[in-house]
């Protein structure tokens, strides 16, 4: 049970400091016991949660992962600086919805246009998979379009008619070049890659 879970308790829950990313699935979780949960999380970045109907997973992530995700959101609002386009970076901020019991922090996430209560894009960096379906989750919380990178891939799904469809390029973006975008994550030089990619984008 959660109210068997606290903060003190997840310091035997180890914190990845290399490649290796740590999951602590918990199961028989009510949509309360993970509100408490988040509450006595407070804004720790330590740990992300996804919660699915009674399901509750804990990561601690990666190196490697945090520094993906980084690189995803800086070439993507260097894109929506140069495009004119407005946009308001939500990071990680935690969405749930009690009406589809379900809910996660992405790991990034973006409105687009103008500012709302719900992102219209997340972004998501999987390094290793978990147990709970992260699409599921979007779409109970009715996220327009989500971002997956895995295996040095970009995976585009779109929210049609309540499901979720893979795409060639974005619906939400679609005069953003995601293969070359996808060129850029993982350069060795994070303000070289910032640079680089402005450039091709004005000239494009």
């Amino acid at each position: 049970m959660m109210s068997l879970i606290s903060l003190p308790q997840l310091a035997n829950f180890p914190v990845s400091h290399n490649d290796s990313e740590q999951r602590l699935i918990l199961t028989g979780i009510s949509w309360g016991e993970y509100q408490q949960f988040l509450d006595s999380l407070g804004d720790s970045a330590t740990y992300r949660t996804i919660y699915l109907e009674g399901v509750l997973e804990i990561m601690s992530p990666s190196r490697r992962h945090e520094v993906s995700k980084k690189s995803i959101g800086r070439l993507l609002e260097v894109y929506l600086e140069a495009a004119e386009i407005d946009f308001w970076g939500l990071g990680s901020t935690t969405l749930r919805g009690e009406k589809g019991k379900a809910g996660k922090e992405p790991d990034e996430c973006y409105c687009l246009e103008t500012d709302k209560e719900l992102p219209d894009l997340a972004i998501e960096v999987i390094v290793t998979s978990g147990n709970i379906k992260i699409l599921e989750v979007y779409r109970r919380l009715g996220v327009k379009e989500v971002w997956l990178w895995q295996n040095d891939q970009l995976e585009i799904y779109y929210l049609e008619n309540d499901q979720y469809s893979r795409q060639e390029n974005s619906q939400l973006l679609p005069n953003l070049d995601l293969n070359l975008l996808s060129q850029f994550i993982n350069h060795p030089n994070p303000r070289l890659a910032m640079k680089e990619f402005r450039e091709l984008v004005i000239n494009s």
